[in-house]
């Protein structure tokens, strides 16, 4: 089952006092026990876990109880239980000081499985790694600015993440910032290859259609391409492509059409990202739900136009920002427990794919401690009459965007 867009938030109070509920907390501990250490906070009583609302879904809760591990410890009051916190990664953010890496470094560094937190900028990042450094969370934060310190904060990285980049302003298309963001994609994985090509590697900068194409290519001729850990994860505007952000999108828009609970709506979300490369698989739905012709035809344009509105809505003064790091902390969430051990991680995701004819695919992927174990062609599979013809309609552009993102390193070749 694919991750829904939920993620686990811990609810912490004192002997009673606890906060209210929202509903049956997955995990609670009583005033027996004590809470030993959960992200620097000390001398709280009870925590509950909750379920509502997450990065990754139902599974999460079962996610967070293994990334603790309940110990008998000794105090001067006689015997009690506590928590020990497992913080074992270390993620680097290039772009940390931007609208989407602020907002995205504070949710890593909120993650239980993150011990260091690199922070990289070509200026004004010191503040922000000053400012989350005051976050009393388990991850040490350091900062970074400038290619002379570039491969210091990559080195043994777990994860990167590449959210740099020029944001799309109306009346702008992705085509005009492609030059300007795969010159910056290019020359940030090729310092990626130089200090941590085992690293799993999660593309932002938009146009994600052809940045990711353009990683793959830079690490061929690097000679460390390992295609189960690049990964189209947002995209500077629309996030996303038809990976993470807009399942987000697709889930929220679809709850609220049909008064669906959030945490139990699953659309799969298939193709690329942009425009109608971004094909929402709404007769696969869950749990299953009718919908009109006209009712199909409104979400789709609506979840593939998502990031414009965003735009729009913005006037000029930027584009999605907040959706597209929650989308991508949930992604990152989703790869640590993948590394982690955890064996039902399940992410949408463009990567090098073999379910079409395309190079590159966005589709349902499991996670492992590899990259991607397994692509999952069961959604392509039994689509309505509007998704096959619409299926049909994104090959060419998106063929077209995939050509363009290897063709760009082709004629500039990267440095040895």
């Amino acid at each position: 089952m694919a991750a829904t867009s939920t993620a686990t938030f811990l609810s912490i109070g004192t002997q009673g006092n606890t906060l209210p509920q929202t509903r049956p907390s997955a995990v609670r501990f009583g005033s027996r026990y004590s809470l030993v250490s959960f992200s620097g906070l000390r001398g709280v009583t009870s925590v509950n876990c909750e379920t509502e609302s997450s990065f990754i879904g139902k599974e999460s809760s079962t996610a967070l109880r293994g990334s603790f591990a309940l110990k008998a410890r000794k105090s001067n009051r006689g015997s009690h239980y506590g928590l020990q916190l497992v913080a074992s990664y270390k993620v680097a953010i290039l772009g940390a000081a931007g609208g989407i890496g602020q907002p995205l470094a504070l949710l890593i560094k909120m993650s239980p499985l993150v011990s260091a937190l690199n922070l990289y900028d070509i200026a004004n990042v010191k503040g922000v790694a000053a400012d989350l450094s005051h976050c009393n969370t388990p991850s040490q934060v350091l900062d970074f600015t400038g290619a002379s310190e570039l491969g210091d904060c990559l080195k043994d990285a777990n994860v990167v993440v590449i959210p740099a980049g020029v944001p799309r302003k109306p009346g702008m298309t992705r085509d005009d910032l492609f030059n300007i963001n795969a010159n910056i994609v290019m020359t940030l994985v090729e310092a990626v290859a130089d200090n941590c090509p085992d690293a799993f590697i999660h593309i932002i900068s938009n146009p994600v259609n052809s940045t990711v194409p353009t990683a793959a290519e830079v690490l061929k001729q690097k000679g460390v391409y390992n295609p189960k850990k690049l990964f189209g994860v947002t995209t500077l505007d629309v996030v996303f492509g038809v990976t993470t952000l807009d399942v987000v999108r697709a889930n929220t828009f679809v709850a609220q059409k049909k008064n669906l609970k959030l945490i139990d709506v699953d659309v799969p979300v298939i193709g690329g990202h942009a425009g109608i490369t971004i094909l929402p698989l709404l007769s696969k739905t869950k749990p299953a739900v009718s919908f009109t012709d006209e009712e199909v035809e409104q979400l789709t344009v609506r979840i593939q136009n998502a990031g414009t509105e965003v735009v729009e809505a913005k006037a000029g003064a930027g584009s999605a920002t907040l959706s597209m790091a929650y989308a991508a902390a949930r992604f990152v969430e989703s790869s640590l427990r993948a590394l982690d051990g955890d064996g039902d991680v399940y992410e949408c995701s463009f990567v090098q794919s073999d379910l079409t004819d395309l190079p590159f695919f966005a589709s349902r992927i499991k996670l492992g401690r590899n990259g991607v174990e397994a692509l999952i062609p069961s959604d392509l599979i039994g689509l309505s009459e509007y998704e096959e013809k619409a299926f049909e309609a994104l090959k060419p552009e998106l063929k077209a965007s995939i050509e363009k993102g290897i063709a760009f390193v082709q004629k500039q070749p990267v440095t040895a």
